[in-house]
């Protein structure tokens, strides 16, 4: 993969995977013994994917991608903290990748205990409180602005998560800024294993691409 590669150019990639993957007639390009030795000195993935730590998102297989296409940070309920966004910058600034995704998904168990810790008070223990915490934001405000399905809280979840990326990360925004790269929320639905546009920053997804 070269890194002559728009925002756009990147996002147009990514999605015709998940459309292969969707259809059930995947490639599985760059999966094999040339591949892994093409990027043994070195990686150029054209897209960094924050998700969540779900097992049913396995980023790879979801968008039909291979070795050294995805730079991919994962947490429970893709929550946020230094390292997630250290690792997003390395990502951007180091390895010039012109796309960051922040993927969430249907039924997610963070977002459900974030709900249900502010209906009945029932608060998991251990470091999952620090989890749903970082959740419960995002709860709070899809239900101020009217939203209260759990797939309106989800959107809401995910929009949250990128406006703070940029909001956190200098780097990021500066990115973002001068158009080298774009950072785009999707959700996954379980069910049929299609990624839905929910935002962007930077990338207008109904625009075609340059050829």
């Amino acid at each position: 993969m070269t890194q002559t590669l728009t925002p756009h150019n990147a996002f147009d990639l990514l999605m015709a995977g998940n459309q292969r993957f969707v259809a059930g007639v995947p490639e599985h390009p760059n999966q094999d013994a040339a591949r892994r030795t093409q990027t043994a000195p070195s990686q150029q993935p054209f897209a960094v994917l924050f998700g969540c730590s779900d097992s049913r998102l396995a980023a790879e297989i979801i968008f039909d991608r291979g070795l050294g296409d995805l730079f991919v940070v994962r947490t429970a309920g893709h929550v946020a903290g230094t390292e997630v966004l250290g690792s997003i910058e390395f990502g951007v600034n180091v390895l010039n990748t012109p796309l960051v995704v922040v993927l969430g998904h249907d039924s997610c168990g963070a977002v459900a205990a974030a709900r249900s810790a502010l209906e009945n008070g029932q608060t998991p223990g251990g470091f999952v409180r620090d989890i749903v915490e970082r959740v419960t934001p995002s709860v709070l405000a899809a239900r101020a602005a009217g939203r209260d399905s759990a797939e309106e809280i989800l959107a809401e979840h995910i929009e949250h998560t990128v406006d703070l990326l940029l909001e956190r990360s200098r780097v990021l925004a500066e990115a973002v800024a001068t158009g080298r790269t774009a950072v785009i929320g999707l959700s996954y639905r379980l069910a049929d294993g299609s990624a839905q546009f929910v935002t962007s920053r930077g990338l207008d997804p109904a625009v075609p691409s340059a050829s």
